[in-house]
C-alpha cells in the first residue's frame, strides 16, 4: 500500500524516442530522472528500435516501453489516450526532422504522434538531426508551427555530428534538458518576480598570478537561482568564479567592488536581493602590476576593507527584500541578529560552517532562519533550503 501511495505521488513524465542517433543520449537522460525519482513512461517509433532494443530502456528507465500501434492481446485501453492521462510532462527526444514534421502536420501513422495529437498540452522538443536537415526551411517553418501552438524546444548545440561534420543539430545534453523538464512540471508562483542572486567567491588580485579568495563554492546561491528560475521568477544570477553550470541569466566577476556595482545596475528594478555570495572583506591596498618575486625576507600584505555590500543596499532599498547569510564559526545566533540588525535585512540565514554537513562545498545545509520569527531547520538539501528561503518571498 505504500509503494502504490509512493508512486502515485511521483511526477509522470511520458518520455517519446524517435530513431536518430542522439538516441544514445537518452538512455543517460532516463538514468538522471529513475535518480531524481520520477516515474517515467516510454513510447519509442519503430525506427528508433533499430538504434536501441526496447528492453535497454525497460531497464534504464525501469518501466514497460510502448512502440505498436497494433498488437496482438486485449486492446481494452487505447494505448496513445491513456499514455497521455495525467502525466506532468512529455517530451521527445530525439526529436527528428521527420517526427518534428509529423506533429506540425497533424500526421498520426504511429503510436507516439498519435499520442502527440491526444495531448492536449505543451510538450517539450529536444531536436537531434544533421545540419542541413535543421536548418532546411521545411524544419524551421514545422517547428515555428508548433512554437506557435504553445510547444517548447531545447536548441540544439554546435558540435560535431554523426555525419563527422560540425555543425549545430546537436541533442541537448541530458544534463541540460533535465532542468528545463523539470522548470515545466514547477508551479509557477514567482511569476513577475525580478530577483537578484549572488552565488561564489570574490577574488581579490594581489598581483598576476596571485590573489586573496575563500571557499565558497556558490553552491547555495546556484540552488536559490535554479529553483526561482524553475518556479518563474525573472532571475538575475551575479556568480564570482565556480565550476558550477548555469541554464538561466548569469553575470560573472571577479572583485567585491565588481559584485556591488553590478548588483547595482538591476537593484532599483528588482523585487529581492539574495546575497548568498561571500565576499572578500578585505582587498590588498596595492595591487602589483607585474609578478612579485621571492625574497630572502617575509612579505608585509597591507589590507584595506572592501565595502559592505547589504549595507549600501540597505540605504537604496524602497520595496525591495533583502535576504543575507550569515556564516559562521561560534556565537551563531548573537552574531546573525547583530549582522540583521546593523545591515536592515528583512531575513538572515544563520549556519554554523563547523558543522557536519553545513559547510562549504557540499549539498546540504543546517540553517536558522531570522526574520521577525525565529525557525531552525534540519539538515536538508541545499536545493530543498533554496525552496523555503524563496517561500519568504
Amino acid at each position: 500500500m505504500l509503494l502504490k501511495s509512493n508512486l502515485m505521488n511521483k511526477k509522470k513524465i511520458l518520455l517519446g524516442i524517435t530513431g536518430g542517433i542522439a538516441l544514445y543520449k537518452v538512455l543517460e537522460l532516463c538514468s538522471r530522472l529513475v535518480k531524481k525519482d520520477y516515474d517515467l513512461r516510454i513510447i519509442m517509433t519503430e525506427n528508433a528500435k533499430e538504434f536501441v532494443s526496447p528492453l535497454t530502456f525497460e531497464t534504464m528507465g525501469r518501466t514497460k516501453v510502448y512502440s505498436e500501434m497494433f498488437h496482438k492481446g486485449h486492446h481494452d485501453l487505447v494505448e496513445h489516450i491513456e499514455l497521455v492521462k495525467d502525466i506532468d510532462a512529455f517530451i521527445i527526444a530525439p526529436a527528428t526532422a521527420n517526427f518534428i514534421g509529423k506533429a506540425a502536420n497533424g500526421i498520426a501513422d504511429d503510436l507516439l504522434s498519435s499520442a502527440f495529437l491526444a495531448y492536449n498540452g505543451s510538450v517539450l522538443f529536444a531536436p537531434g538531426m544533421n545540419d542541413n536537415m535543421l536548418s532546411h526551411p521545411a524544419t524551421q517553418k514545422n517547428i515555428e508551427q508548433l512554437k506557435e501552438w504553445g510547444h517548447e524546444f531545447i536548441e540544439a548545440q554546435i558540435g560535431r555530428l554523426a555525419c563527422n561534420t560540425v555543425g549545430k543539430g546537436r541533442m541537448a545534453e541530458p544534463e541540460d534538458i533535465v532542468p528545463v523538464l523539470e522548470k515545466k512540471m514547477t508551479v509557477k508562483d514567482l511569476r513577475h518576480k525580478k530577483i537578484i542572486v549572488t552565488a561564489g567567491p570574490t577574488v581579490e588580485r594581489i598581483d598576476p598570478v596571485r590573489y586573496l579568495t575563500n571557499d565558497s563554492s556558490g553552491k547555495m546561491g546556484y540552488a536559490i537561482a535554479e529553483q526561482a528560475w524553475k518556479r518563474g521568477a525573472d532571475v538575475l544570477l551575479i556568480s564570482g568564479p565556480t565550476s558550477l553550470k548555469s541554464h538561466w541569466p548569469t553575470e560573472y566577476i571577479h572583485s567585491t567592488n565588481e559584485l556591488m556595482r553590478k548588483i547595482d545596475e538591476y537593484f532599483d528594478d528588482a523585487d529581492a536581493l539574495i546575497m548568498a555570495a561571500a565576499p572578500s572583506d578585505y582587498r590588498p591596498k596595492v595591487r602589483y602590476d607585474q609578478k612579485i618575486k621571492k625574497k630572502d625576507q617575509d612579505l608585509i600584505l597591507e589590507l584595506e576593507e572592501n565595502p559592505d555590500i547589504l549595507m549600501y543596499f540597505a540605504g537604496k532599498k524602497s520595496h525591495q527584500k533583502l535576504i543575507g547569510f550569515a556564516a559562521e564559526t561560534e556565537n551563531l545566533m548573537e552574531n546573525a541578529r547583530i549582522k540583521k540588525e546593523k545591515k536592515s535585512l528583512d531575513y538572515i540565514i544563520a549556519n554554523d560552517i563547523t558543522q557536519k554537513g553545513a559547510g562549504f562545498n557540499v549539498d546540504t545545509n543546517i540553517c536558522t532562519i531570522i526574520g521577525d520569527d525565529v525557525e531552525k531547520l534540519d539538515l536538508m538539501s541545499k536545493k530543498d533550503l533554496a525552496d523555503r528561503i524563496l517561500d519568504l518571498l
